[in-house]
């Protein structure tokens, strides 16, 4: 896991209530209400669950790309490259994740 990156997460969702993390997909996964919504991973990329249709806008930009699991696109999931994650940028995916997750329901 990247604890920088991480730690960058960690201040921006300070104030989110119900949020919690837990280590996942090789990095630390921030979870709001039980659902995932983004992650640190150990290469400092950000994993985010964006949906379908924003995800499909974001690969588009350069240094963004779906991610794929087990050979299989994962529709409302992104990968943010490293190189691509200034505060902006990062404030920018965690406010599209936050925004999907936030829709859905609480799991138990």
């Amino acid at each position: 896991m990247n604890t920088e990156l991480a730690q960058r997460i960690r201040s921006i969702l300070a104030e989110q209530r119900n949020a919690e993390e837990k280590p996942m997909f090789g990095g630390m996964c921030f979870m709001l209400d039980g659902n995932m919504t983004v992650a640190a991973r150990r290469d400092a990329s950000l994993l985010a669950r964006i949906g379908g249709k924003e995800a499909e806008r974001a690969v588009t930009e350069p240094g963004v790309e779906h991610m794929v699991m087990r050979g299989r696109k994962m529709k409302d999931y992104i990968v943010v490259a490293a190189d691509r994650l200034d505060d902006a940028a990062l404030q920018k995916w965690i406010g599209l994740a936050l925004a999907f997750v936030g829709a859905l329901p609480a799991k138990g």
